[in-house]
Parts: structure tokens; sequence; C-alpha cells
């Protein structure tokens, strides 16, 4: 999760709690925004392994930008974190998002992006959807599958259905889902 409110306001409540003398017993606290973070990390790492260690000149394609879907909102975004981390590793990232694209341009103009999927896919040796906009879940493997260099996805936000991209022809990896192709 991301977003401006349940971040700031879990960490606000530990240290609230810390301040009391209680801090103990919120320690679930602690390891859900612990957990929270090392998702995004694994996202990161999923995509380092799809490509054997390296990152570098791989043309990744990330699909949402905003920290939900509906929303322009890119405060503490977990597409986002991913992306940077990508870019600084040297890999050619293009994001796409329905609405959030011009916040994006203001604040991480480095970062490449497209009008729509389709476009940021074009030549992706790797899709990565990560926020969970109807948009992209609707998306057709077939056709999306046309425009890649490579048919492989990771799903980070596990909302696509794995049988039917796998049934035309995508390497899938679902967060947290055990992978029979990588």
């Amino acid at each position: 999760f991301g977003g401006g409110c349940l971040p700031k306001d879990i960490r606000a409540f530990m240290a609230r709690a810390g301040e009391l003398g209680v801090d103990q017993a919120l320690t679930f606290l602690r390891e859900v925004d612990a957990i929270n973070q090392r998702r995004r990390q694994h996202a990161v790492a999923l995509a380092e392994r799809h490509f054997g260690g390296s990152v570098e000149r791989r043309r990744i394609a990330i699909l949402g930008a905003a920290f939900k879907p509906d929303s322009d909102d890119l405060r503490d975004s977990p597409a986002l974190y991913v992306a940077t981390r990508l870019v600084g590793q040297g890999a050619d990232v293009v994001v796409t998002d329905p609405i959030a694209l011009p916040g994006l341009h203001a604040r991480y103009p480095h970062i490449q992006t497209a009008p729509n999927a389709r476009a940021a896919c074009v030549d992706a040796e790797l899709v990565m959807l990560l926020t969970e906009w109807s948009d992209f879940t609707s998306l057709e493997p077939d056709q999306l599958g046309s425009v890649v260099k490579e048919r492989a996805i990771i799903d980070g936000r596990n909302a696509l259905d794995p049988g039917r991209w796998e049934a035309a022809g995508w390497s899938y990896r679902g967060m947290g889902r055990a992978s029979t192709t990588w």
C-alpha cells in the first residue's frame, strides 16, 4: 500500500504508542510497515531475477503510477518506488497511468512516460502491473503480446488471471505466488 495517509498514520500511531510506553503492544504495526516496504523491493528483485541479475539497458514497461486506481495521487507510490529504483539501475523504464501522468511529469521529469499501456509496452522485455487500474486488468494478453519484445509480466497487485496470461504465451509472476515459469 501507499498514499499519503495510511503509512503516515501507522507511523504516527507507533510513535504515540512509544511516547505512552506501550510500543511493545504495537510491534505488529511495525511489521506491517516493514512488510509493505519489503514488497516494493521484492518487485525490483523479481525484475532483476527475470534478467539474470541486472536490469541495465533492459526495457521495462510499468503499468500504473498512482498508489491506487481511480486516483492521480502519487504520494508514497509503490509503483514509483519500483520505477525510480529500476531507472537508477540503468533500466529503460516507461511508465503509463490513466490520469497521473501530469503529476508524474512534474515530480519525476527523468522518468519516461507513454499515453497508454500499448505505447508503454512497445519493445518491452518485461511488463510490470503496479497499479490495478481496470484499463490494465482488462488488457488482452494476445493484443499486448503483439507489441512487446518478450512476453513476460510481473503482476505486482495480483489483479490478473495467471492462467489467461500463461495461455497466451506469457511468462507470468504474481507477487507472493509460486511460479512455474521463473
